[in-house]
């Protein structure tokens, strides 16, 4: 996204201004997202929804979202970043799913 915002390919130049802005702008926020959802896996959901709101928005704020290359690893990124479970989370849903297993096969008797 932020080569696609500096290009002249033959007669067509790409615009400059506030278009020329955003293409700076909207992968320092996704770098920025990514690096936040990291160190705080806390708020990895909200982290990853805005990266996927970013990534979108780059499709008309960014020359197709740096040619649609740039939309889809946003998107890519911000899907896993939403699924990304912390260690302490998968040893919870463990044991969420233990504790159902056995209440279903205490029932089921």
């Amino acid at each position: 996204m932020f080569f696609s915002g500096q290009l002249d390919i033959g007669h067509l130049h790409v615009q400059l201004g506030i278009e020329g802005m955003q293409a700076t702008l909207i992968p320092v926020a996704l770098v920025l997202l990514g690096i936040l959802a990291v160190t705080m896996p806390a708020h990895h959901v909200f982290y990853g929804i805005l990266s996927l709101a970013v990534g979108l928005y780059a499709l008309i704020g960014v020359n197709l979202g740096g040619f649609l290359i740039g939309t889809i690893l946003a998107c890519v990124g911000g899907v896993l970043v939403v699924a990304w479970m912390t260690p302490e989370a998968k040893a919870a849903a463990k044991a969420r799913s233990a504790a159902r297993q056995e209440a279903a096969e205490g029932s089921a008797e």
